[in-house]
């Protein structure tokens, strides 16, 4: 595609460019009007200038080779990479364009420094919320200086995924899952351990403590092993996130869906760095799955799910979510329900998992900090209707708390509160 959006590789001509020739055409027009040469030697040069800009700028279809990353860490998402192409003499003539996605800020255009190999670009964007975006593959154009004309390059160009996580998942390691399926040739033994049933023998790891070293194995052996039991084998758990529209409106929901698909990734990558089993749902006005699984193909099968999740158009029933998640998943796995509870169908879908035999834990973002008063108010009249609104939403959590746990997740970068919840194995179960 051109960068105008048309499917043509050949010239294109800038509004700069229609201007040197408008110009140039009416100075000439003016010239033999008046029958005074003068205008002429004015117009001139701006009517070559274009034509002589098409003339020595690249063939058309030449050839652009692209490299391009994401770096930063935290709010900054930092978008660099290099070009080079065939057939233009000064390097400085290519330029990039690239679709900044919707949940980052910053500026359009990058800043470009010339080398001897190319073009280098860079991208400074700010993630002010956490999120998980793709960049499109980007166009590269030739320029003549001037800006007069342009050309589009082709050849071969990747899409970027941009992705800030929450910081908490990272602290994810001292949560134990309830088991709901066996995994494959699995047995129970008799012998009880410290830790629970007896499961088998596996390599030591340096965080073994000596008393759970299998010292006879070891000998037989040659190198160390340790026991493992039941309880320190693979947990389920499946993130489900609602996407069905609510009435805070399509600007809320779709920021509070980024932060969701965030918390998702970010959650799903902790869970199965833990060797347990991991499904995702998605239920908008119909379900899409993706089955239990661990290690890392699941993490990007899951994680392309994700990318694919968009907020639907319109909401389907809350009774076929529960009984869709019956067509995935076993009774009796633990569900972690994404959604902010805002209107009736989001909080009625707790009470209909449950009653389906899945014990729920909701992580609910809250839009009071997204959501703006139309209306501008004094300072003491906003701190008023901001008191109003956390009363209001505590009094929806509260409601929900009747069936299933709520974290009510306020600080998008953080998700301490619901790692410190899991940690409770007691708290876990639903009331």
């Amino acid at each position: 595609m051109s960068p105008d959006g048309g499917p043509s590789t050949g010239l294109r001509w800038t509004p700069r460019a229609w201007l040197f020739l408008g110009t140039g055409t009416a100075l000439l027009v003016l010239a033999i009007a008046a029958r005074n040469p003068v205008p002429v030697f004015v117009a001139l040069p701006l009517l070559v200038a274009p034509l002589a800009a098409a003339v020595t700028g690249p063939p058309p279809g030449f050839r652009a080779s692209f490299e391009w990353g994401v770096q930063g860490s935290g709010t900054e998402v930092r978008v660099s990479g290099q070009i080079r192409a065939e057939g233009v003499a000064h390097a400085p003539e290519l330029h990039v364009l690239a679709h900044r996605p919707g949940d980052l800020v910053g500026p359009e255009n990058p800043a470009y420094t010339a080398t001897a190999a190319g073009v280098e670009f860079t991208y400074r964007w700010t993630s002010p919320r956490p999120t998980i975006a793709i960049v499109p593959p980007p166009a590269v154009v030739w320029q003549d200086p001037l800006g007069l004309v342009q050309r589009l390059a082709t050849g071969d160009r990747s899409s970027l995924v941009v992705e800030r996580s929450p910081l908490g998942v990272l602290r994810m390691g001292a949560i134990r899952l309830d088991r709901t399926l066996p995994l494959p040739g699995e047995t129970r033994s008799r012998r009880i351990g410290s830790s629970g049933e007896f499961y088998g023998i596996r390599e030591a790891q340096p965080s073994d403590p000596p008393r759970r070293i299998n010292w006879l194995a070891s000998a037989r052996a040659g190198r160390r092993l340790t026991n493992e039991f039941e309880l320190d084998r693979t947990g389920d758990i499946v993130l489900l996130l609602d996407t069905r529209p609510t009435p805070l409106g399509a600007a809320i929901d779709d920021r509070l869906l980024g932060v969701g698909r965030a918390a998702a990734v970010g959650l799903a990558e902790a869970f199965l760095r833990e060797k347990d089993r991991v499904g995702y749902a998605s239920f908008g006005e119909f379900m899409q799955a993706v089955p239990l699984a661990g290690g890392r193909h699941q993490a990007g099968r899951i994680q392309a799910a994700i990318l694919a999740t968009e907020r639907a158009a319109v909401p389907g029933p809350t009774e076929r979510c529960a009984v869709s998640l019956g067509r995935y998943f076993p009774r009796g796995i633990t569900v972690l329900l994404i959604s902010s509870l805002a209107g009736a169908p989001s909080a009625e879908l707790v009470p209909y998992l449950t009653r389906r035999g899945y014990p729920v834990v909701v992580l609910s973002p809250s839009p009071l900090g997204l959501a703006s008063h139309t209306i501008r108010l004094d300072p003491a009249d906003e701190t008023l209707a901001r008191r109003i609104d956390r009363v209001e939403r505590q009094t929806s959590l509260g409601k929900t708390w009747v069936h299933a746990p709520v974290i009510d997740w306020e600080d998008y970068w953080s998700l301490g509160r619901l790692v410190r919840f899991l940690q409770q194995p007691r708290r876990r179960r639903s009331a």
